[in-house]
């Protein structure tokens, strides 16, 4: 060898092609505070030799000795781990890695293997390769954990950008796909570690904890046809903090931006350890607001918490920090919390029967209210169980209100509706009331549209089970509008115990149920059946961020037996029972938004119009703007699998996708396996309807039942959770306060206090946008997908979804023409604005459930 060419060897040289990449990741050390030596240990083994390698993978040539895998190339490794300390944001740095590239006969490259040969994790976000001879750069977006080589049992494998349909594609890529998925799948045995990449399915049977007393036991919800439910993920419990105790895909966890630790601490600390520790800090204290000016004063001034070594004892117990985000403290002990948007510029206007009206249309909870179709109103529950159910409520209480009309005519005239909580919460409220602290009522509220566009509330119908038993009926009073004296106070109190009903139906129904429950199967199911290469798991997968996390933290926290949402609520101990009695009544379909408007007879089909419905309540902003993101999302979904499906005959022959719809119908959604209302999957338009509901349930319609929650219910005597106290009835000392003091006797009657700061602190995390949130129409990369018509018509749904905003605005801004978006309360309807800043905003449109 000639002395050159020694030379040359010693320094590395090599005088073949060459083929750079550009790898981004973050350290574990960066995002995991808990770890500070991790970052430590792994630049002694670089030191040491020890690296991270990556080895490309042809989708070209095929390789015999590989198991006809596609042909690999030598390794390459992760360069200047010790020496890059500049990142490119916070917490991101990029490498570099240089691969050989002497064969001329590898082609493109259609994925990596990666070995990290470290002791521990890092987050791989992207590798891109430079100049590829005859193809120029290609993109791999990977956003994923990469542990230490040696807890796996098949290779890391990273896929570049390129959509294929199965059958299409490359040979060398087809066996790695299939095994792919085979190890998402998991074997069903084992317990699963925080390394193990497995999407499996539960029933809710942990929910309870009967070790502790025969009062915690919880029944599985799952898996029976009486208390069905979509199934979750299949949870274990590991020690990780970041894990929230239970085990969920570390690629499905939060990232270091929403801090999941944080979370943790804040709702275990305010159900664990904030509330009986508080009650003791104020067992001598008054336990009743006595005015709505002393509810108020937790907006405006605080309320000042007794000193003494308890108060000490509760801040030494949690960081500063976190117990200051849960109460709004000002480190002197004042508890102080946001003003809640609908007391920002009136502090009395909630209380109005026009306001009222108007948050059935604009609330939080705008995707209840229906058109009345028969008097009296009746009911659905089998009277051979529960007797007549039938309304009590009488023309001679309405029509002097209906402008001139007769009942009759107002119905034929589409200007009679009903807010009906009756037949979801009458089964239960006999047990309510004798077991649980509430004292409350099944309600119905029948409400007319004026000529104006607004409501008017015409007749609130509270009912109790017969005395004698359920065969027997109900015992029902109808309450109607008065604004003075007693009645006016007893009036408050109907609409109250109405609020009452629609809080627990929303957070168990319309938001939990509905949003986070009814998705789960289909992230599960996504990523358990479709290949990240498949088109459709590309289109999904933005709108599944962070929501098996928050599921699992939901599970853990706030739907458990004692938890939360039983503190909470009025439904107490049977919360989660009730949800599930009506997950029976889910029907997909119906959750399109045109589907489920006129199926509460809200709108009517029109062939007329764009859309192909017409409201029947124009001023109606939940509907109105909800429809123009409807409609933006259909057409962006169209133009997608327009792309990639040419015929019927190509949605029936893509393998993966008709397993996907197969285990969503019969695993995901088993209990409702046998429904004739699930689609067959054999058509273009068919999977593009699926895909658009999919993609509205996860983004706008949780967007609408979400981030009002602290802007209306920040407010609890606005939206009370629970009632304490039945009705006053004359005679009574209650009654006799009404005369003097009908506020106290209003406060007495809904939330104790305790419970309203709890309530408010949860709702106030609830309703915030997170600093790192992902928007509808926007991407964390430009490069998610190889093929350009799918990018341009992406672009085309964000400029489209920037239109919709300033329609929005313009609307706000007409109050002559649109009175409901923002009402007596002043508060502008934006809760399908599709952006937002970061905080407590009351508006935009998460890609996901992620909160």
């Amino acid at each position: 060898m000639s002395l050159g060419k020694i030379v040359d060897a010693i320094i590395g040289k090599d005088d073949g092609k060459k083929v750079k990449g550009r790898v981004v990741l973050m350290k574990k050390n960066v995002l995991d505070f808990t770890d500070i030596n991790a970052s430590v240990v792994d630049e002694v083994l670089e030191f040491l030799g020890r690296k991270v390698s990556f080895q490309l993978i042809s989708s070209v040539y095929v390789d015999p000795e590989n198991g006809f895998e596609g042909k690999r190339s030598n390794p390459a490794y992760l360069e200047n781990w010790l020496t890059n300390i500049t990142p490119i944001i916070a917490g991101e740095s990029a490498f570099s890695v240089t691969f050989d590239w002497d064969d001329e006969q590898f082609g493109v490259p259609g994925a990596f293997i990666i070995k990290n040969l470290h002791f521990n994790e890092f987050f791989l976000k992207q590798l891109t390769l430079e100049d590829v001879p005859n193809h120029g750069q290609i993109h791999f977006v990977c956003n994923s954990w990469v542990y230490p080589a040696s807890k796996y049992k098949s290779d890391r494998i990273f896929f570049a950008n390129q959509a294929y349909l199965p059958s299409e594609t490359p040979e060398p890529l087809q066996k790695l796909r299939e095994n792919e998925l085979i190890t998402l799948r998991g074997d069903g045995t084992g317990k699963l570690e925080e390394w193990d990449r497995v999407y499996d399915y539960a029933y809710y049977n942990d929910l309870g904890d009967p070790d502790k007393g025969k009062e915690y036991a919880r029944p599985v919800l799952g898996g029976s046809s009486e208390y069905p439910y979509p199934h979750p993920n299949s949870e274990s419990r590991i020690s990780s903090l970041m894990s929230l105790d239970i085990y969920v895909p570390r690629d499905e966890r939060f990232g270091h931006v929403k801090m999941s630790d944080f979370l943790t601490f804040l709702l275990k600390s305010i159900m664990q350890s904030l509330l009986p520790r508080f009650e003791a800090l104020f067992d001598k204290t008054p336990s009743e607001f006595d005015s709505f000016e002393d509810v108020l004063k937790l907006y405006e001034g605080g309320i000042k918490l007794p000193h003494g070594p308890l108060l000490k004892a509760i801040i030494d117990s949690i960081p500063l920090e976190i117990l200051k985000d849960i109460l709004q403290t000002d480190g002197q002990g004042i508890l102080k919390y946001p003003t809640p948007q609908v007391i920002q510029e009136d502090k009395s206007a909630w209380r109005t029967d026009e306001e009222f009206g108007r948050e059935m249309l604009a609330g939080v909870n705008p995707v209840l209210i229906s058109r009345l179709q028969e008097f009296p109103p009746k009911s659905k529950l089998d009277p051979d169980i529960y007797g007549s159910q039938n309304s009590t409520i009488t023309k001679v209480h309405i029509e002097d209100k209906l402008d001139g009309l007769t009942v009759d005519e107002a119905i034929k005239t589409n200007r009679l509706f009903i807010l009906n909580h009756h037949d979801i919460v009458m089964p239960y409220l006999r047990r309510i009331n004798t077991s649980t602290n509430t004292k409350t009522y099944a309600s119905r509220t029948l409400i007319f549209l004026k000529d104006n566009g607004t409501l008017k509330p015409l007749a609130i119908e509270l009912s109790l089970p017969h005395p004698n038993g359920d065969q027997f009926g109900i015992v029902g009073k109808v309450y109607t509008p008065a604004d003075q004296g007693v009645e006016g106070s007893i009036w408050q109190l109907a609409k109250a115990y109405a609020a009452v009903n629609d809080s627990s139906i929303h957070q168990l129904i319309s938001h939990w149920l509905h949003t986070h429950a009814a998705i789960e199967p289909f992230v599960i199911a996504t990523n358990r059946q479709l290949s990240v290469l498949h088109p459709i798991h590309k289109l999904l997968h933005p709108h599944f961020h962070d929501t098996m996390n928050i599921n699992a933290f939901a599970r853990q926290t706030l739907i458990n037996g004692d938890g939360f949402v039983e503190k909470f609520l009025f439904p107490a101990k049977y919360s989660m029972e009730m949800s599930a009695v009506a997950y029976k009544d889910w029907v997909f379909p119906e959750q399109a938004l045109p589907a489920d408007l006129i199926k509460r007879g809200v709108a009517v089909e029109d062939s007329s119009s764009s859309l192909g419905i017409r409201l029947l309540i124009q001023d109606y902003p939940y509907a109105v703007d909800g429809l123009k993101i409807w409609s933006a999302i259909k057409s962006w979904v169209t133009e997608y699998c327009n792309f990639y499906y040419k015929s019927d005959d190509v949605v029936q022959k893509d393998n993966e996708l008709q397993a996907w719809w197969k285990e969503i119908r019969e695993e995901g959604h088993g209990d409702k396996k046998d429904e004739p209302w699930w689609s067959k999957m054999q058509t273009l338009q068919e999977l593009i309807e699926s895909c658009t509901i999919i993609i509205w349930i996860a983004s706008a319609l949780h967007a609408a039942v979400n981030f009002g929650n602290y802007s209306y219910g920040g407010y609890l005597v606005n939206r009370p959770t629970l009632s304490r106290k039945f009705m006053p009835e004359p005679g009574s000392a209650e009654y006799e306060e009404l005369k003097t003091n009908p506020d106290k006797v209003f406060l007495k009657t809904i939330d104790p206090w305790l419970q309203i700061l709890l309530g408010m602190s949860v709702l106030e995390v609830l309703s915030r946008q997170a600093s790192d949130t992902l928007y509808l129409g926007q991407s964390d990369s430009p490069e998610w997908t190889k093929d350009q018509e799918p990018l341009l018509a992406f672009e085309r749904f964000g400029k489209k979804l920037c239109e919709i905003e300033g329609q929005i605005m313009q609307m706000n801004g007409d109050h002559q023409k649109w009175k409901n978006r923002s009402g007596p309360v002043k508060v502008p309807y934006t809760l399908l604005f599709p952006t937002s800043e970061e905080g407590l905003t009351g508006k935009g449109i998460p890609n996901s459930v992620s909160i």
